[in-house]
């Protein structure tokens, strides 16, 4: 690993360092914002464009297709590239994407410019976690450090919605993309002096074959997923997913075969960088699957404005604040393994509430489910140090890639998977003879005959999912209790 720092006092070092970390914690809230920000501003966009119903479903799912597909191509080239050069490359995209929905004046051009941000984000996203494994070498720093990114991820995604719901109070749906231009900015000038260049010292091959079967595999089966939990259940669906699987199952037996592929997947051998990416990939699911249900029931059931929904929400964030900066500390003391397996155990107690409320719903306990399920993070920031850690410097870049993909195949999982189970039990709880529209969501239920019996099945819904996602969770505990070993560390070894 290569660094253009040159020779600087402890202090100096010791402030840049803690800058550029500033600077890759504001990147990644404004990417993890650009996720729900979103979901505010749809229906405006979709009045003022006339959207139809296929366009809308490409406007919200082309960003995360894309920077899914191409998390894994552009984390190798970076490992050649620079990571700080592709890092400050995807600000620009980003930004530049952002000002072009000025001149978007129709469902097609919202598509192109959201597809732009998912390959700035692609960009940003796995470089932040290279660049903080460059920016600090001493394991009990990087691991303070990456409870402070993670606990930022955790806030993007609960404040994306108020940020979007305020802005579209005083402006139009443009102001949800041009929001991130000056923050782009202001993170590229930054970058460019705190950030220091960074390269693999054995970087992986970056050959054409792999690279399609990375990018066509992710896209298809994330596409593939994200549509049978929508109900759509039909053939073409189907030979999409299975497409999808086949042509990452190809890729990683081609990985198996080079010396030194594009992706490490051998560093799933090591039961450490394992558990974390489990550790990772249910935590993601858990938090997407109740910020999606949970946005739906404050909304719907409780009849509030998206806005105060947003800030209804804010209790996850706020222990999503507390928990991971502390888990290094508390690691040290008690021993990682038993931290991160704690964090999931409060994690699945916060899902777990609302199952057990009391019907209806009260907010107060909706909000103590949330506070937990943020301060069960914890385990994630951990998890990102015991990944991170138990890669070689020279493939962290690789190590990057799986955990970013594992956040996003954990959020299509939350909403695809845990969300059509609310949509079943829904379903399931209302009437015979309820009207179509009342079967096809909530929203068509309100002002009809059944709606009171439409918000209190809904409501049955939301509980069952935290159920549901208590008793995945605490499986995962299990696993990662029984996959780690006793005396690991935040470094990733022993």
């Amino acid at each position: 690993m290569t660094t253009t720092i040159g020779p600087q006092s402890a202090e100096v070092q010791g402030r840049r360092r803690w800058g550029g970390l500033a600077v890759l914690a504001a990147s990644l809230l404004v990417v993890v914002m650009d996720m729900t920000v979103l979901n505010v501003a749809l229906p405006d966009l979709t009045e003022d464009l006339h959207a139809g119903a296929l366009a809308q479903l490409w406007i919200v799912d082309v960003y995360s297709l894309v920077l899914a597909g191409l998390l894994v191509p552009v984390a190798a080239i970076a490992d050649r590239w620079g990571r700080r050069r592709m890092l400050l490359t995807g600000f620009t995209i980003f930004a530049v994407a952002s000002l072009a929905a000025l001149v978007a004046r129709s469902p097609g051009d919202v598509i192109a410019v959201r597809a732009l941000l998912g390959v700035g984000g692609a960009m940003i996203m796995p470089a932040t976690l290279s660049l903080i494994r460059a920016l600090f070498p001493d394991a009990r720093e990087r691991a303070f450090a990456l409870g402070l990114w993670a606990a930022t991820a955790a806030v993007g995604g609960a404040v994306g919605p108020i940020v979007g719901g305020a802005l579209l109070s005083a402006f139009s749906w443009h102001a949800a993309f041009l929001v991130n231009v000056p923050l782009m900015v202001v993170a590229l000038v930054a970058g460019l002096q705190l950030l220091p260049e960074s390269r693999s010292e054995r970087p992986g091959r970056v050959d054409a074959i792999g690279t399609v079967l990375s990018v066509a595999g992710m896209v298809a089966a994330v596409y593939g997923v994200k549509h049978l939990g929508k109900g759509d259940v039909d053939v073409a669906t189907l030979l999409v997913l299975v497409a999808g699987v086949a042509m990452l199952a190809g890729f990683v037996l081609r990985c198996l075969r080079q010396d030194e592929p594009m992706l490490a997947v051998r560093l799933f051998a090591n039961p450490v960088f394992r558990s974390g990416v489990v550790t990772a990939l249910v935590s993601s699911t858990a938090m997407m699957a109740l910020l999606f249900v949970g946005s739906q029931w404050l909304q719907l059931v409780q009849g509030w404005s998206p806005l105060t929904a947003g800030v209804a929400l804010l209790p996850m964030a706020l222990g999503g604040l507390v928990g991971p900066p502390l888990a290094p500390a508390v690691a040290a003391r008690c021993g990682a393994r038993n931290v991160v397996v704690a964090g999931l155990v409060v994690l699945a107690a916060g899902l777990l509430v609302l199952w057990l409320l009391p019907r209806p719903m009260p907010y107060a306990g909706v909000a103590v489910s949330l506070l937990l399920v943020g301060f069960g993070t914890a385990a994630l920031g951990l998890a990102s140090a015991l990944i991170m850690g138990a890669a070689p410097a020279h493939q962290a870049g690789s190590a990057a890639a799986v955990e970013e993909m594992s956040y996003e195949v954990g959020g299509v999982l939350g909403i695809a998977l845990l969300g059509s189970l609310a949509g079943v039990v829904y379903r399931h709880g209302l009437p015979v003879g309820a009207p179509d529209a009342a079967v096809e969501s909530v929203t068509g239920a309100l002002g009809t005959a059944v709606e009171p019996a439409a918000l209190a099945s809904y409501t049955d819904a939301f509980g069952i999912v935290g159920l549901a996602g208590a008793v995945i969770t605490l499986l995962v505990a299990i696993v990662v209790w029984r996959g780690l070993p006793e005396d690991v560390d935040v470094s990733g070894g022993h």
